[in-house]
């Protein structure tokens, strides 16, 4: 199944449709649908993919080098060739490839070229010297590991003013997500709402789902039975992405199952100090797409040290959360049966999965509120430190334009009552917010409104999550 993407594939095609030779790369988390959206905007061309091998023990420079020469054979017809190096490798791709429409996709290259550090520059030389002499050619860059594209070819001295289109591959908006459901019409938004609470808008979980039987069903298929798709798929994540180094990776993750945090926080709860070191993990993290980090914003300026990372990444959360601790009793078929709802936490954590699910989805958001791209100045979470002049404070989301603030509150509950009322104009007051500046609340929620609530009329904006749903 292919849902959505449309802005992606459109920017595809129009590069492959470009008179002269060029280089797309393509970023994104695992399972996210790279390569399918690739493979499907260069349907009708002539295509040539590439992959690198994953990582294992004992996987070596030569190992991936004889998988590159066995695809050569199969695309090309021709003998395969033992390469000593990605010089040669490369050197005979151009030389194939030298003239008449192509298009060539190495996926996964950070597999393919983990082992020689020289093959961003060779891949280079190629291209500067051969492959881009052909004006059909067009080259798409692909992979998993998005720190090793950001450093060696977007971020690269080399590759400087090469690259034509670069796609940070996301998951789909909610509205996208909910095509999964089309044949389904009939599921309501609840069901729905407890998916995306696992999977979050992740393509490949989501074509694992049956609409034809409900969401707790789907959960346990997917999560508590053995042998389920979701039961060890983290570990697969961290291990093909870092390596021997993907426990320090995943340490980093656990810090921030249950709440965000700022880099000397997450130094501390690991015993370390803060360090570059752990700096650069976190912007790995970031650049993969599993944590996000939010800054605060004050009169149209970022504070830089008042900023907190947040795991985005639903699935993860889920998985440190409830499969993990039971991973052992899982395997043993175990725990096939369990209450969902009994699980601990089960409410809370679902708050957190929803959280992330507007946050990833702000776009939709700001629509719903009709406000003009032009006149937005922020939209992020919020907080306030507490000091001697002022409390401390917490803002799911806040949108900020020229003249107005959005207080928005994220709520999940079963029945919605007015206590939320109360405590959104704590808030307000605990806000320092310039006269000249009008503030308007907004209630995002998951349940149902009690009758006082919505008799109150106090959110200047109401919307549901099924809202979210619609396109």
């Amino acid at each position: 199944m292919f849902f959505g993407r449309e802005t992606e594939l459109e920017q595809l095609k129009s590069f492959l449709k470009r008179p002269i030779a060029g280089i797309a790369v393509c970023c994104g988390r695992r399972r996210i649908g790279k390569s399918t959206l690739i493979q499907r905007a260069a349907k009708g061309y002539p295509f040539y993919e590439f992959y690198g091998l994953s990582p294992r023990e004992g996987i070596s420079n030569q190992d991936q080098l004889g998988h590159f020469s066995r695809l050569l054979s199969k695309h090309f017809s021709i003998p395969t060739v033992k390469f000593g190096d990605w010089q040669e490798a490369l050197d005979m791709l151009a030389t194939l490839t030298k003239q008449g429409p192509y298009v060539i996709f190495l996926d996964e290259i950070s597999w393919m070229g983990a082992k020689d550090k020289d093959f961003p520059g060779k891949l280079k030389g190629v291209w500067d010297t051969q492959l881009k002499k052909n004006s059909e050619l067009k080259l798409i860059l692909c992979g998993s590991v998005s720190s090793w594209i950001q450093e060696n070819i977007l971020k690269s001295k080399g590759f400087f003013g090469r690259v034509s289109l670069t796609i940070d591959l996301e998951e789909l908006p909610i509205h996208q997500a909910n095509r999964f459901w089309s044949t389904s019409p009939y599921v309501s938004a609840l069901e729905k709402f407890k998916i995306l609470c696992v999977t979050g808008g992740i393509p490949r979980y989501l074509e694992e789902v049956d609409p034809k039987v409900d969401a707790e069903k789907n959960i346990k298929q997917l999560v508590f039975s053995a042998g389920g798709l979701l039961v060890n798929e983290f570990d697969k994540i961290f291990s093909d992405l870092f390596g021997k180094s993907a426990g320090d990776y995943q340490s980093i993750v656990r810090t921030l199952v249950n709440q965000p945090r700022n880099a000397d926080e997450i130094a501390q709860i690991l015993g370390i100090e803060l360090s570059g070191n752990l700096s650069h993990k976190l912007t790995v993290l970031k650049e993969c797409g599993f944590l996000v980090r939010d800054y605060v914003w004050h009169e149209k300026k970022r504070i830089e040290k008042l900023s907190k990372y947040r795991l985005r990444d639903n699935y993860l959360r889920f998985y440190l959360k409830y499969i993990e601790p039971r991973k052992e009793l899982i395997e043993k078929k175990l725990y096939q049966d369990i209450d969902l709802e009994d699980l601990p936490d089960w409410s809370s954590i679902l708050g957190l999965q929803f959280e992330n699910l507007v946050l990833n989805n702000l776009k939709q958001v700001v629509d719903k509120l009709e406000i003009s791209p032009e006149s937005l100045s922020n939209a992020s979470p919020y907080f306030q430190n507490p000091t001697k002049t002022q409390s401390g404070c917490q803002i799911d989301l806040l949108i900020q334009t020229k003249y107005t603030t959005y207080i928005c509150e994220v709520k999940l509950c079963k029945t919605i009552g007015t206590e939320v009322i109360a405590d959104v104009l704590q808030k307000i007051e605990r806000l320092k917010i310039p006269k000249a500046i009008s503030i308007r609340p907004v209630l995002i929620y998951q349940g149902e409104l009690s009758k006082q609530v919505v008799k109150e009329n106090f959110f200047s904006k109401v919307i549901a999550f099924e809202d979210l749903l619609e396109s």
